[in-house]
């Protein structure tokens, strides 16, 4: 039986409802399950991308010591393997996507672009797949 994924990178938001909408339509990620308090502020969700589930949820649900933690932390930078990054791009861009990288093949074989999210996270998108010594698309 293959490995199961142990790695869950997670984000916090500012505005969880505008990260699902902006992910979802700009970068093609699933929404998988969203949960939320009584006042209807997302405690926590899951948005699929293949077989990779990224998680997520509110800055304002953390504690005050939690909150400075992740602040003092800065901001995060997530890497996900694609087959078309050009094509990838396109649909980033046509989203209104903020690009911090254009499509460029790198010096190791990949073909890679970044842009950022509404919040300042940086997302990289390329063809390079950790873990498999490759950078073939599967």
């Amino acid at each position: 039986m293959p490995d199961q994924p142990a790695i869950f990178p997670f984000l916090r938001y500012d505005d969880p409802d505008a990260a699902i909408a902006f992910l979802t339509t700009a970068f093609g990620f699933e929404e998988h399950a969203v949960h939320r308090d009584d006042r209807g502020v997302i405690v926590h969700a899951e948005l699929r991308y293949g077989g990779s589930i990224l998680m997520f949820g509110s800055i304002r649900n953390l504690s005050e010591a939690s909150a400075g933690r992740m602040e003092a932390g800065g901001r995060f930078g997530l890497y996900l393997a694609v087959d078309d990054p050009d094509a990838h791009y396109a649909r980033a861009t046509g989203a209104g996507a903020v690009v911090v990288e254009p499509p460029r093949d790198q010096d190791y074989g990949s073909r890679e672009y970044s842009a950022r999210d509404p919040e300042g996270n940086v997302w990289s998108f390329g063809t390079y797949r950790p873990g498999s010594g490759t950078t073939e698309t599967a």
